[in-house]
């Protein structure tokens, strides 16, 4: 394996590990890391792990600190308003192309998942049910974005998506939220179902002024 390969599939496992430890709140916001605690936390090579820094820079997922170290995103008022109002414009444009189009036969199975987590949160079954809901939430706006059908907007709604997972390890689901945020997004799905493009547009914003409000900055 030519030297160059090896340092590309470092790269890409330094960034994979990076996003991981991002998304699953190993490293939380406003966390400040030096370049030697990443290498023990990701288990990549150092200048792996700089180039992965690198990238998350660019996102606006981290910062750089010269001859310091790397900090997380802060979870702000501002950021947050600014990082649901980005997913809620592409979320809107990504439901105007999916009606458009000619396939919602996945609206079937979202319904269904986002139903049954609805109904496990209102009985209160099970005390960690948080995880899964994030899981059930993301199939909708998974959903959405590939509706957009256009890499540069995936894309872009990826690096959004990672900021939004920084916010959610501080701004955890609770029972009531998974409730709530189950029947807004029942809403957008009938909405989506019966082709209607206002409806869907409206049940989005909707969705995300709650989220504003439920996160304490509407």
């Amino acid at each position: 394996m030519s030297h160059f390969t090896e340092g590309t599939l470092s790269a890409d496992k330094a960034q994979r590990a990076l996003w991981s430890a991002l998304r699953s709140g190993e490293l939380r916001d406003g966390q400040f890391v030096s370049m030697s605690q990443l290498v023990g936390i990701l288990d990549c090579p150092i200048a792996a792990i700089r180039e992965a820094v690198k990238q998350a820079s660019a996102l606006g997922l981290v910062s750089t600190l010269p001859k310091r170290g790397v900090k997380v995103m802060e979870a702000r008022p501002e950021t947050i308003r600014e990082c649901l109002d980005f997913r809620m414009v592409l979320d809107q444009e990504g439901a105007r192309r999916r009606i458009a189009g000619s396939s919602i036969s996945e609206l079937k199975a979202l319904r269904k998942q986002h139903d049954e987590m609805r109904l496990a949160a209102r009985s209160g079954a099970g005390n960690n049910l948080s995880p899964k809901a994030v899981e059930v939430d993301l199939t909708l706006h998974n959903f959405l974005a590939e509706g957009l059908n256009n890499p540069q907007l995936a894309a872009a709604y990826d690096a959004n998506r990672m900021r939004i997972a920084i916010i959610q390890n501080v701004r955890p689901f609770i029972q009531d939220r998974i409730v709530s945020a189950m029947k807004e997004h029942l809403s957008i799905i009938d909405a989506l179902e019966s082709r209607d493009v206002e409806a869907a547009v409206q049940a989005i914003r909707y969705h995300c002024e709650q989220t504003l409000r439920w996160w304490g900055v509407a």
